[in-house]
């Protein structure tokens, strides 16, 4: 069902420095643009969301043999394409997904200290041209995009440039002028965290190459042995021919990751571990990605949702919002927004969620994205995949999650069952394992407890997704007990306000409106379901609940 927002345009004629005519207010029909900064995104681990083909769960004779939580659990791309069907994202608000990479992955595992781990998480890339067959084919891939986009749904893929796979008896290194493999970061200025491994046994790509490199041995045969070398090394002089980029290493991932968009049509990249490679790569990163959209939307006029540009998220490890566009190595600050990324993952939310009100956090992210960060987005979350401290780890404040995260201004990041609780302490799991734990769609059909928390997260991630205003608008308080504020947006001819009551009582409340809607408009309470009439500036809702979501009917 299309949700419509409404344009008012107010013309004020001034007469004097103290005398104003009425407003006239024109009201008209609109359809909700998708943009970014309101996006709510949902990450998963692919292999840890939905199985949906049983037959891929282990490839490469890859052995049943990991610690706990560390080895492959069958969750592919088939699984995620029947859930969108299925309207569980659609029905979560949720207008964009953010997959773990899913490339081939090293064929072996390895023991870092936490038991024996192969490439589940999809971070140990072998090769960047192909997909792992745990996760599915480039058939599923190309499907998976399809369906995705015909339900308004963005695909983001997840872009590793910084490091290949481990070493093990199955998996070669990469010759030394493609990776290094030592020092270990010390992660004490600059230096010590882009020129390293980040840990032991995991080559780091020489990003500050620029020097003309031969293809890898291994990755020469095993193509010639698929059929496919004499093509990807046409398609790779025709890149370096077409950019004039040197055969430098990290030019030849770009253009492997580029070939997701022009091939699939992806709409994002998660570009992870940013902050250990050189600032420039990313520059060009952008510039690569940036061409091959348009390459993608010019031959595919009939697929281009809307006008949005490419999608690129870094994942700089430990940015917040409080450094503005900056991030303080010590010795160093780096702005990765202007010419690299659209956004940037925002690691303090969580600790700002758990120390602000409801309005200290809100008011001032919105006066920060509306000024220093203004045309560029954050992505906030309360959980990830290599989070040890998430805001709610014993899963207690279901509720207060799903209020702080999708209410608050910025771009939202669902991390897998934070809309149903799923656990994030698994008896036996050591470290970042217990974040990874499979999606609990047995506690979603049949727990009672469990439905009601994803009804609240639904209803809110609903009310987000057809509202732009709520996490890309500016925010206003309008009372504060009961505490009841006012977002608004605009661009271009397209206006956007909503007004949102919390921690209200039970029973019959009176919601003051602000600036928002006038006398005699008819509003709907998404969250009861409520449809009332403006008198006097204020309404009156009777329903059972503490939260009102009031939008124009």
């Amino acid at each position: 069902m299309k949700k419509y927002s409404f344009l008012i345009i107010i013309f004020i004629a001034l007469f004097s420095c103290k005398e104003k005519t009425e407003p006239a207010i024109k009201i008209s029909n609109q359809e909700a643009p998708f943009v970014w900064e309101n996006a709510s995104v949902y990450f998963m681990l692919t292999d840890r969301f939905f199985n949906g083909d049983t037959s891929n769960d282990l490839s490469y004779s890859r052995k049943d043999d990991a610690a706990i939580l560390r080895g492959f659990k069958g969750g592919d791309l088939k699984g995620v394409i029947s859930k969108i069907e299925e309207g569980y994202f659609n029905d979560l608000g949720v207008n964009a997904i953010w997959m773990t990479p899913i490339v081939e992955q090293i064929h072996g595992a390895v023991d870092e200290g936490t038991g024996l781990s192969y490439g589940f998480h999809g971070y140990w890339a072998k090769d960047w041209t192909t997909l792992d067959p745990n996760f599915g084919t480039k058939e599923d891939l190309k499907k998976l995009v399809e369906v995705a986009h015909k339900n308004g749904i963005r695909i983001v893929l997840d872009a590793v440039i910084n490091h290949t796979g481990p070493v093990t008896e199955q998996d070669t290194v990469f010759p030394e002028n493609w990776v290094r493999t030592e020092p270990q970061c010390s992660y004490k200025d600059y230096e010590s965290t882009v020129t390293c491994t980040l840990v032991k046994n995991l080559p780091d790509i020489r990003t500050e190459s620029l020097e003309n490199v031969e293809l890898p041995r291994h990755l020469v045969e095993k193509w010639k042995a698929e059929g496919r070398l004499e093509q990807e090394e046409q398609e790779l002089d025709d890149f370096f021919a077409k950019t004039g980029y040197p055969r430098a290493p990290k030019y030849y991932i770009m253009k492997w990751l580029s070939d997701y968009i022009t091939e699939f049509g992806i709409d994002g990249y998660r570009a992870d571990t940013v902050k250990h490679t050189e600032e420039d790569v990313w520059q060009d990163f952008k510039s690569v990605c940036d061409a091959a959209f348009e390459e993608f939307k010019a031959n595919n006029p009939e697929k281009v949702l809307d006008d949005n540009n490419f999608y690129l998220v870094g994942e700089i490890y430990n940015y917040g919002i409080s450094g503005g566009k900056y991030f303080d190595f010590g010795d160093k600050k780096v702005n990765y927004f202007d010419g690299k990324f659209t956004s940037q993952i925002n690691f303090e939310f969580k600790w700002n969620a758990a120390k602000n009100t409801y309005e200290e956090l809100f008011s001032r992210y919105s006066n920060i994205l509306n000024n220093e960060l203004d045309g560029f987005g954050i992505l906030n979350y309360l959980s990830s995949h290599d989070d040890g401290q998430p805001f709610d780890a014993m899963r207690v404040k279901p509720f207060e999650s799903a209020n702080k995260l999708l209410l608050s201004p910025g771009a939202a990041q669902i991390y897998y069952g934070d809309e149903s609780s799923r656990i994030l302490k698994v008896e036996g799991a050591n470290g970042d394992a217990n974040l990874r734990s499979l999606m609990n769609w047995d506690a979603i059909s049949s727990n009672k407890e469990t439905q009601e928390i994803l009804t609240h997260w639904q209803k809110l991630g609903k009310f987000r997704a057809n509202h732009p205003s709520v996490g890309a608008g500016v925010h206003k308080m309008i009372s504060d007990a009961p505490y009841v504020f006012q977002r608004t947006y605009s661009k271009g001819d397209f206006y956007d306000s909503v007004v949102v009551g919390l921690d209200l009582n039970s029973g019959e409340k009176e919601i003051m409106l602000g600036e928002v809607f006038e006398n005699g408009s008819v509003l709907n309470d998404v969250y009861s379901g409520a449809e009332i009439e403006v008198k006097d500036g204020k309404v009156v809702i009777d329903s059972p609940f503490a939260i009102v979501l009031l939008e124009r009917k």
